[in-house]
């Protein structure tokens, strides 16, 4: 499995990292339906098997479920081949509700962290990443607590109550203020074939300032991975919040799935899957430093853990991104 530095950090992590959002279950807001908990751990225990190194979770995965059977697969991999954990904070339920809501003052933070660090079973957390600036698409300044947020995370890193600070979701401006409270070792933002808008500035701006950049859905929530058909999709449970999306809904979906037959073509030259080049293509950036994906059953991890060191050439890119739903020329 091939690592890269993560940024300024020192880790080296494999290229392919294991998502843990799927892992959280249903029956919230931002579920994916039902998952089960034996198929999660088995699942996560052939990824350390296979090199992949990191796991990436948040408390919201499941209202902490994820983080729960992410410190159950822990106790059963051995300490030589234990992975980084990576988790978040910011968006906050209270207790007995499923309505969750976003906060970055300094107090809650801190109290997130505590309850992480008991779920997951572990004494410190090695990346800890603010899950979002803010919960609305227009900042408000009656909530913006950005720097309090970020100093917060900075005072648990001298506690040592966690390794590395990052961000998720975070725009260029939102790095510029958070690195005059303390430096950013990381940013965890989409990125995929179909969603390209950070090429622009955000990963510009990563490069320029060693920031180390870990990706979320390069198969764009599965719709990428050569597997989904119309029929799957509608089939989803109620609660999968994909159902909800864009990409996964007419106009967008006839094209998608199209432009998935094209990537099925690069795949049979390379012999391999159709994730797998959606994956490896993202890696192809210079500041991409690697890839989350998400599994939800030890059989799956191979399928897409090839990616790591699928070197796709620039034929096969030009050819992949002439092809891309929305693109010009």
């Amino acid at each position: 499995m091939q690592t890269k530095r993560l940024g300024r950090t020192g880790l080296e992590i494999s290229r392919v990292g294991f998502g843990a959002w799927a892992v959280g279950g249903g029956g919230y807001a931002f579920g994916w339906g039902p998952q089960d908990d034996a198929d999660s751990v088995a699942a996560i225990e052939r990824a350390a098997e296979l090199g992949i190194n990191w796991i990436d979770t948040a408390p919201v995965y499941g209202l902490g479920h994820s983080e729960e059977v992410v410190g159950r697969a822990l106790k059963r991999i051995a300490p030589a081949r234990r992975p980084y954990v990576f988790t978040k904070c910011s968006l906050v339920w209270p207790e007995g509700s499923r309505e969750v809501s976003h906060t970055l003052e300094a107090p809650s933070i801190k109290r997130e962290c505590e309850a992480s660090l008991r779920r997951l079973g572990v004494e410190a957390i090695d990346l800890y990443q603010v899950h979002w600036a803010r919960w609305t698409p227009v900042a408000d300044p009656a909530t913006d607590r950005l720097e309090e947020g970020w100093g917060a995370l900075a005072d648990l890193k001298r506690e040592g109550k966690v390794r590395h600070i990052g961000v998720s979701n975070f725009s260029v401006d939102d790095l510029d203020r958070a690195s005059r409270v303390a430096a950013v070792e990381s940013l965890q933002p989409p990125y995929s074939l179909l969603r390209r808008k950070i090429e622009a500035e955000v990963l510009p701006y990563c490069q320029q300032h060693d920031i180390g950049v870990i990706v979320y859905s390069p198969m764009q929530a599965g719709l990428l991975s050569g597997r989904m058909t119309r029929e799957r999709i509608a089939s989803l449970p109620e609660d999968d919040w994909r159902k909800r999306t864009r990409e996964y809904q007419e106009p967008n979906l006839g094209a998608n799935l199209a432009f998935v037959e094209v990537l099925r073509g690069v795949a049979g030259r390379h012999r391999c899957t159709v994730g797998e080049v959606a994956v490896a293509w993202t890696l192809r950036h210079p500041a991409v430093t690697a890839a989350i994906v998400g599994f939800r059953r030890p059989e799956q991890v191979g399928e897409i853990a090839g990616a790591a060191g699928l070197q796709l050439s620039d034929a096969d890119a030009k050819e992949i991104e002439r092809a891309t739903p929305g693109a010009k020329g």
